[in-house]
Parts: C-alpha cells; structure tokens; sequence
C-alpha cells in the first residue's frame, strides 16, 4: 500500500462528471523500453507528486531481459529525473518506489504469463489493488498478437473477484485497414470494446480537450463556426527533428500513415464535429465518425491534386548541417517515403459545405510545434476602402504544442491623429493563466484509465474509418512516384505545398 505520501484525489475535473480513478496494477508489456521510461513512469510519478492516484496500486513492468526489483527501480528513478516535468522528491520517489516491480518473461511463454497471475493475485491481497488490472501494450506491434493471445489463455484479460481488466494499445493500431481489422479482431478476441483504450497522446493534450469547452461554452465562438463566416482551416504538425534512430519504422510507414491518420485527424474531427448529445464518451465519439464518414474521398487523380508529399534533402537547421533523408542510417537510399505531407481536405456536410481543411505535417521544418487555425471571412471591404487601409481577417489559433493556449488576431487603429489599421493578438495561455503546470498527455490518459472514461480514446469504428481515407491515397501513391517533391531541411516544406493553398487565395501560417 502506498505510504500518505501519496495521497487519492476522490474527484477531478474534466470534459463531464468523472468518477475516480480506481485501485489496480499496471502491467506494462515492453517496460524495458523507451516508452515506459520517458512517458509512462514520469507520468506515473507525476500523478503520485500531484495526489492523484489511486489509493492503491501497483506497478509491474513485464520484459525479456533479466533485472531485479531494485535494478528496474533504480533505472526508472534516472528516467523519471530526467524526464519528469518536475524533478524528482527523494521522499516522494522512496514511496513511489515501493510499488514497482519487475516480471522477467518472454512474450511468446505462456507460464510467464502464468507466474504473473500468481503474482497478481499476491500484489491483490498485500496492495489492496483489488483484482483491478490494466494491462498496457507498450511493445514493439508485432508482438501484440502474441501478448494478447497469451492474456488470454492465461485468464489474464478477466479481472478477479468481481475487478476488471482493461487493456491499453499504443498507436500504430495496423499499417492499413486490413491489418487495422485484423489487429482489431485480436483484441476483441480478447477484451470487449469497451474495455479496450487505444491510445493517442494527442487528446491527452488540454488544449485539444479545450477545442469542445471553446466551441461548445462559447456562444461567440459557436454562432460562428460554420461555412458562412470561415474561410478555411488550417492544421499544422511541424518538427525541426530528423527520423533520430526510427528510420526502421519510419521508412515503412512515412508522414500520411505516422501522423495524419491518427494524430491530425483527430485534430480535425474536434474541430469540424457538431455538438455531442451529451459529454459520455460515445455520445462524442459518435460525432467524431460521422465527421470521418463526411470525408470527401480523396483517389485517383484527385490525389494529385490534393495532396502534396515531400522528402527532406540536406540543408541546415538551427545553423547545424543535417543530412538529407535518403542518407540516414537504416534508410533505403532509393526511398519514396514522405516525411512532408499537405492535404486539402474537404468535409461535405451542412456545416462545412466549401470550407477547405488545409492539414500539413513535416519533418526538418524550421520550428516545432502543433496548431489549428480557423481563418475566418474577410470583412466587406467598402468601409475603409478610402483610407487605403487594409484590413487583415481574423484568425483563431489553438495551440497544441509547446506552449499550450489559444490566440485570437484581430484588427485595432493604432494610436495617433491619422487612422492606421493593425492587426492585434488577444492571448490566453494555460500556464500562465491557471498558476500550475499543464499536465503531461499521459497522466490524464492513464487516469482515464483507471478510471474507465474512454472519452479521449479512439474506438474501432473510428480508426478503420481513418484507414479508409489514408488507404485510398497510399492506393495512388503506390502506382506513381513522380509526384514526390524534396526540400531542403531548414525549409517549410516543397513549394508545391505553397501553391495547393494559394489556389484557395490563401498562404500557409508561419509558426
């Protein structure tokens, strides 16, 4: 049981009324790689430093290699002062400490899986963990079929005297639709869909939960959000970074399958959804889907014209020469992947009719960030037209990342005899605002967890409907490669992305 040190916060705030989270273990699968040691422990421990864990709980990290308890312990107290966001208490961590532990087993040996239902049983009765287990699938993806095949012999995926059991799968859930279905039909196999949280750090994020508060608490903002007054939208995913050590999967999977059918779709889906019947997680998940079902399909020729991808060549960022992409180590030097994609996007319903949705993302772009800009209509020029004043249009821009906020441009005279127009920044910021630090995407996510809210999970329906649209634009790509454009690192991307939104009137924002 964990000492007072760490004390439960019975309820917490979020997009509806939520109960709290409840005593369990985490089995983490993969915990001797990099996504346990610089997301989910700091995590953990963060939620342990702010009082909102549960009660009781326990950690198990399940790998291959072979480590003690304290071995393991040590390892994640340096990754969690590395990467926590608020340093490491010894006290706090001393007590943290205690409830994790290390299950030594290999993926495919059924008696591992085994000896931890033993060992669960025992964390059960000395943690008060209650028969609660949430099992996460923090390991490489092909070794999921094999992992949740095993949870289920084992009797694992049944929680214990009346608890639950809940699994976590990280993204990449399939490289297409059929191997989405496929992975799909696993997990059901092994857990029903209501237990099951696929995971996308992106909704973990404030800002992108802010996006329904924003339009659906804000009658100045909803009164206008549709076709009549927005001209079009754009969202951007940029990084200055190279492929840094994936290149084994990124030269399989490229920007379109990476980004796009997950994280920037997601994005756009808050942004386009109409209002939810209420704040449960299907009611708005449901209106997700039919956003994604709204999608006009882009095929054929129509991927041309639509879609602009690119590969980054040598250049420079931040005055450092970086090489091109085809050079990097473990990348095919005849490569066709993308690592720039831009899409114009159109949503064919009621609200949307004519708007376009200008999605980007890249690689070794000049700056690092996450945004969406909802560019409104221009105001009816006669009324200052004499002047010789232009006047900018409104902007409303939401911040993912870093630096998580909302902005809003709009126009304002200048101070002086004469009339001069300028545009203004009315800015909101949230660790400013609020006089605390924004919690990091997992905490919330693995909070939910617990707590089974899957509000800010993806569900099947959602992610096969994604695979649906990507599909359809890899079926084009793969029957030419003529249309792949390169740019310098440093750059903002191929100058064909610049001319597929100039066709709207419109230029791409600088971050």
């Amino acid at each position: 049981m964990l000492n007072s040190v760490i004390q439960a916060n019975p309820l917490r705030e979020g997009l509806g009324s939520r109960t709290a989270p409840e005593s369990c273990t985490l089995v983490i699968f993969g915990a001797t790689g990099d996504l346990t040691h610089r997301k989910l422990i700091p995590a953990l421990y963060n939620l342990a430093a702010d009082g909102t864990l549960p009660p009781a709980m326990s950690v198990v990290g399940f790998a291959r290699r072979d480590k003690t308890d304290d071995g393991f312990r040590g390892e994640l107290r340096e990754a969690a002062r590395k990467f926590s966001r608020q340093g490491i208490n010894e006290e706090l961590w001393t007590s943290f400490a205690t409830m994790i532990s290390y299950h030594r087993s290999e993926f495919h040996d059924i008696t591992g899986y085994e000896s931890l239902a033993k060992r669960l049983d025992t964390l059960d009765a000395t943690m008060g963990t209650r028969g609660n287990r949430l099992f996460y699938l923090a390991a490489a993806p092909d070794q999921f079929e094999v992992i949740l095949e095993n949870l289920r012999k084992s009797g694992l995926n049944q929680g214990k005297n009346g608890g639950w059991a809940r699994v976590i799968v990280e993204k990449p859930f399939g490289t297409d639709l059929p191997s989405a279905r496929h992975l799909n039909d696993l997990v059901e196999d092994a857990f029903p869909e209501a237990d099951t949280y696929r995971i996308d750090h992106y909704l973990g994020k404030e800002t992108a939960q802010n996006i329904m508060v924003l339009r659906f608490a804000n009658a100045l903002f909803e009164a206008m959000w549709n076709a009549r007054y927005i001209d079009h939208v754009q969202i951007t995913a940029s990084e200055p970074l190279g492929v840094e050590g994936r290149a084994g999967y990124y030269d399989k999977s490229g920007a379109l399958r990476d980004m796009v059918q997950n994280h920037l779709l997601q994005l756009l889906c808050l942004t386009a959804m109409e209002p939810p019947t209420g704040l449960d997680a299907d009611a708005i998940r449901d209106e997700k889907v039919k956003v994604l079902r709204s999608l006009r399909p882009l095929e054929g020729a129509e991927v041309a014209k639509h879609v602009i991808r690119g590969q980054y060549g040598a250049g420079a960022i931040n005055g450092k020469r970086v090489a091109a992409y085809r050079d990097e180590a473990n990348v095919d030097p005849e490569s066709a992947t993308e690592t720039f994609v831009a899409l114009q996007i159109n949503v064919d319903n009621w609200r949307w009719a004519g708007v376009p949705f200008f999605v980007r993302v890249g690689k070794r772009l000049p700056k690092g960030g996450t945004e969406i800009a909802v560019h409104f209509k221009s105001v009816p020029p006669v009324l200052f037209k004499a002047t010789g004043e232009a006047v900018d249009d409104n902007v409303l821009v939401i911040r993912i990342q870093p630096d998580e906020g909302i902005s809003l441009r709009m126009s304002a005279k200048m101070p002086g005899a004469s009339l001069r127009i300028e545009p203004v920044r009315m800015d909101f910021h949230y660790g400013t605002s609020f006089g605390k630090a924004t919690p990091e995407a997992y905490e919330r996510l693995l909070l939910d967890a617990m707590s089974g809210d899957p509000t800010l999970f993806a569900r099947r329906d959602e992610v096969e409907q994604a695979w649906k649209f990507v599909d359809a634009i890899h079926k084009a790509w793969a029957e030419s490669s003529e249309d792949l454009n390169f740019y310098a690192s440093g750059s903002w991307g191929p100058a064909e992305a610049e001319d597929l939104i100039k066709r709207h009137g419109a230029t791409w924002r600088r971050l």
